[in-house]
């Protein structure tokens, strides 16, 4: 039997590493983060415990990792879903309603990885954060930013805040009330993005996230992402 070639090497690596972000994703979801070893997240992928390490420095980085794609990928998806729109209010309402709609539909996920933001090992920047961030800073810009580097800063900041407050364990502000106050503050109506009461049936609250790693033929990313060349750094910052 002759070797694999190199691209054949590099495509298993490929989804070996995207099992494993999906693993992550799925026993944090469904277990918490102090339940899930890595060893669960290795057996889940199918793969070998070793491949873990080989991939990711621990644990924390490797759920930081996984969170933070399916962020992207869920903030991408409602950005491009149809009908699809360049208009800066629609694009800001979706952005926000996608990234609320994850501490509504998966708290416990978002709760841990927001705990995770404050251990001492910090923000882990990574490949999945970046790509948040070009899209975050994408839509500011179409929004009408003046300043993306001071405008990008304190969308990330709200947005957080916003992700937390929602998540507060006994006293968790509805999300109603804090869509409404971001809405206010980027003057956007109210029946723009998905206004609650409205949303599809799966709003990415369900088990199934599997679209959103993709273990088949390789995935060909992001559209490219208007201002990203004028980051400076901006999207190596926490979201």
């Amino acid at each position: 039997m002759s070797p694999r070639s190199a691209s054949v090497n590099e495509e298993l690596r490929r989804r070996s590493k995207e099992r494993l972000l999906q693993a992550a994703v799925e026993l944090v979801h469904e277990h918490g983060y102090e339940a899930t070893t890595l060893g669960a997240i290795a057996d889940r992928a199918g793969s070998a415990r070793g491949l873990v390490s080989y991939y990711f420095p621990g644990k924390r980085q490797l759920v930081q990792s996984a969170v933070h794609r399916l962020m992207h990928r869920t903030l991408e998806e409602a950005l491009e879903r149809e009908p699809r729109t360049d208009e800066g209010p629609e694009r800001m309402a979706r952005a926000i309603d996608a990234l609320l709609g994850l501490a509504r539909d998966r708290p416990v996920l978002m709760r841990h990885h927001m705990a995770g933001l404050l251990q001492a090992e910090g923000f882990v920047i990574c490949p999945e954060q970046r790509r948040l961030a070009e899209l975050l800073r994408d839509t500011v810009v179409r929004h009408g930013s003046q300043d993306v580097d001071r405008d990008y800063p304190m969308l990330r900041a709200l947005l957080m805040g916003a992700v937390f407050a929602a998540l507060v364990p006994g006293v968790p502000m509805p999300v109603p009330q804090l869509r409404a106050e971001l809405f206010k503050r980027y003057r956007l109506a109210w029946e723009l993005g998905v206004p609650p009461g409205s949303e599809a049936p799966d709003t990415g609250g369900g088990a199934d996230v599997s679209r959103f790693f993709a273990t088949g033929a390789e995935s060909s990313g992001p559209a490219p992402v208007v201002g990203a060349q004028d980051a400076r750094g901006g999207p190596d910052q926490p979201v």
